[in-house]
């Protein structure tokens, strides 16, 4: 993990000018800062160099989703350990480190801390696992006065036993007045975790409100679930971070898909607040207005990234207006106090399920302004052909499978998605520039391939060994994501070959129960069958044992589930190649005003791939763009190590620099001392886990 900061020279001071995640309350990823600039970005040069010390074992390099925030010269930001830390915003150098884990093992996904302050009364606010911490902003030390000793526990206030749950959020929080609203990454599976929305006392942690994302009896949006739903569906969760008008007291969120993500037979309906934009008063927590973007969803179409809260320009009038960008591609504007789109959205007939149980909702919202930012349709002609044989394995499987555009739903035959779960927009967000009413998104095209089966209620296997149940747990909840050999797909999912060396067994089995980064909780999977997944993962074979009558785990009759074991991963032909013609990724600039394209560009390139004359490739990733009054656009993200600068009015590429690791974060820009700074996370590498601290200045 790192940081990358580009400085150059200027006689001004503003040091609070990215004091936010993603800039500001209205998380548009806009800075006013000029000093940098179209005439002068093509110079930058190193300056300073800081690195975390967190990953102490080495065991594998560090994610880099943190957007680090600055606060009168420091800059404060989270590792992919969940360290939080403070750095000199002008020389990199360390301030005050703290470890929520007090040396146990931490990590997963973090993207940032959140500030908040009361004349001398100054703190960082940020989650280490499942608890909420508030720290001393100048010393690093927790505020005992919050919560207990300065924690406090985001399993409590749900709807389980706090003992037996773990909710892990990702982004950080928002704050209204002396509140810290937050939201939560919970479990995609069955029996995940309602993603309620929960308002914290700043001073003592005391929870002041809970928006149920899952309505309960009585609620506005009950009657769109089964009358029991609120008893045991999850999710409706927003993970990626929300937007505030201050002025207004409105809180804006982007929810998440109910669980589990693939098959709704236990939540037929639209299920509200699925997928949806919400409205909430700040201070209190009631709803205002909702707008759904995907009903009754089965493709884990999430709701990515922040609202962006822009202006734009109606009949001659400034509207307040929410942009919300999405997985499958779409830009959906909605004026910001009643939720009516500025741009007509059309109701369209969707194909229908074939799965049993399944009741798949026949229309879903299409906007007819702007036009989607990724591609949401493919035929044959958009396959590749590296080579004969990878061609005619590609053409072969998706002749296959079911196809019918966009929405196509899970189907047993298979089901080709595109843009796909990775795909459209991602957790980085959009960037918005209120001088010319243009929101800057970066795209994925990502096709994968849905592979539903059917999961009979388990029954006592006769005869089966310990480890063959823990191979069956993995092949049916983990091999999409770390694959049938367990080598992963690095680094987003990692590899588990060689575990043994590097975890041991207690903190495995601890961090399945819990879960961390993109990784769910498991605790209800291997409720009574650690044994078997400890034995699988760390290859104990021989003398496993033979299952007994208490480790089946055995649930009620007719309790079948579909699972989708291909989830996440990409279309590949069979030497690893991606089966979609590029490019893979996009950066576009929509003015929201008219709806209409200004510019895209390919980014990021995969020079193994690249033919020369051609344009390039474009690559997958998650990072979002950020946009400057000095006419530029700088984004991260790619897996070829590059941090770019782009003039915002062409989309001209200005600047580039190769980066010691994947900057799998959104970049910040800010003042200190008369300069001004651009700064990123980095990730880290095997040579150095903990990632690098770098610094960029104009000569």
């Amino acid at each position: 993990m790192a940081f990358i900061a580009l400085v150059a020279y200027q006689t001004r001071n503003d040091d609070r000018s990215w004091s936010i995640y993603k800039a500001d309350a209205e998380s548009t990823s806009y800075s006013a800062l000029d000093q940098i600039n179209t005439s002068n970005v093509s110079k930058l040069v190193p300056a300073w160099t800081f690195e975390m010390k967190d990953m102490k074992d080495g065991s594998r390099s560090g994610s880099s989703e943190c957007n680090p925030i600055i606060v009168d010269g420091v800059m404060y930001a989270t590792s992919a350990k969940h360290w939080a830390y403070a750095v000199d915003a002008e020389t990199g150098k360390l301030i005050w480190s703290f470890d929520p884990f007090d040396g146990a093992e931490g990590g997963g996904v973090s993207r940032g801390v959140t500030y908040w302050e009361d004349g001398s009364d100054k703190r960082i606010l940020f989650t280490g696992g499942d608890v909420l911490f508030a720290l001393d902003a100048r010393t690093g030390k927790p505020v005992q006065e919050f919560g207990k000793s300065g924690k406090v526990s985001m399993n409590i206030g749900l709807r389980d036993d706090p003992e037996t749950i773990s909710v892990i959020p990702t982004s950080p929080g928002i704050v209204y007045k002396d509140l810290l609203i937050m939201g939560a990454e919970v479990s995609e599976l069955y029996g995940a975790q309602p993603g309620y929305i929960r308002a914290y006392n700043c001073r003592n942690g005391k929870l002041e409100w809970t928006f149920h994302t899952i309505p309960l009896p009585g609620e506005p949006g009950y009657e769109t679930w089964p009358p029991d739903a609120y008893k045991y569906a999850g999710g409706v969760n927003d993970w990626a971070g929300m937007s505030l008008d201050i002025k207004r007291g409105i809180v804006f969120l982007a929810l998440g898909s109910p669980s589990y993500d693939f098959y709704g037979a236990d939540r037929k309906g639209k299920n509200l607040y699925g997928n949806s934009v919400v409205a909430l008063d700040a201070a209190t927590g009631k709803y205002i207005w909702h707008y759904q973007l995907v009903h009754h969803d089965l493709w884990d179409y999430d709701l990515p990234a922040p609202p962006n809260l822009v202006t734009v320009q109606r009949n001659g009038e400034a509207v307040d207006a929410v942009a919300q960008i999405t997985k499958h591609g779409f830009v959906f504007v909605f004026n910001r106090e009643n939720g009516e789109p500025l741009f007509p959205i059309e109701e369209r007939k969707v194909p229908a399920s074939t799965i049993p149980g399944e009741a798949s909702w026949p229309t879903q919202p299409f906007p007819v302004l702007p036009k989607p930012f990724a591609r949401q349709f493919m035929t044959e002609k958009d396959l590749t052909h590296y080579s004969d044989a990878g061609n005619d394995s590609i053409v072969k499987k998706f002749r296959s499978m079911r196809y019918e555009g966009l929405f196509t739903p899970p189907d047993l035959k298979g089901t080709l998605m595109l843009p796909g779960t990775r795909g459209g927009a991602e957790w980085g967000g959009a960037a918005y520039d209120p001088s010319s009413s243009v929101l800057f998104v970066k795209s994925n095209d990502s096709p994968e391939i849905q592979t539903i089966v059917k999961v009979d209620a388990e029954k006592e296997a006769k005869d089966q060994t310990v480890f063959d149940q823990g191979k069956s747990i993995y092949m049916t909840y983990c091999v999409a994501c770390h694959g049938k050999d367990k080598n992963g797909d690095e680094p987003t999912y990692p590899s588990l070959i060689g575990l043994k060396n590097r975890m041991t067994r207690e903190a495995a089995l601890d961090k399945i129960k819990k879960g961390g980064g993109k990784m769910p909780a498991f605790a209800s999977v291997v409720k009574g069958k650690e044994k078997g997944i400890i034995a699988f993962l760390y290859d104990k074979e021989q003398n496993s044992g033979k299952v007994t009558k208490t480790e089946t785990g055995q649930t009620k009759a007719g309790a079948d589930k579909y699972l989708n074991l291909t989830a996440y991963g990409h279309f590949r032909d069979p030497d690893g190649n991606p089966a979609l013609r590029p490019p893979w990724g996009t950066l576009s600039a929509i003015n929201l005003t008219s709806g209409e394209f200004e510019w895209q560009v390919p980014l990021g390139n995969n020079e193994r791939l690249h033919e020369e004359g051609t344009p390039e490739t474009g690559q997958e990733g998650s990072a979002g763009p950020i946009v400057t009054a000095g006419g530029l656009v700088f984004i991260s993200g790619t897996n070829d190590r590059k941090l770019r600068a782009f003039d915002k009015k062409t989309g001209k590429l200005l600047w580039q620099t190769l980066l010691p690791g994947v900057a799998n974060a959104t970049a910040c820009t800010y003042m200190t001392h008369g300069k001004q700074y651009v700064a990123l996370s980095v990730g880290g590498s095997k040579v150095n886990p903990s990632g690098y601290i770098m610094s960029f200045k104009l000569p």
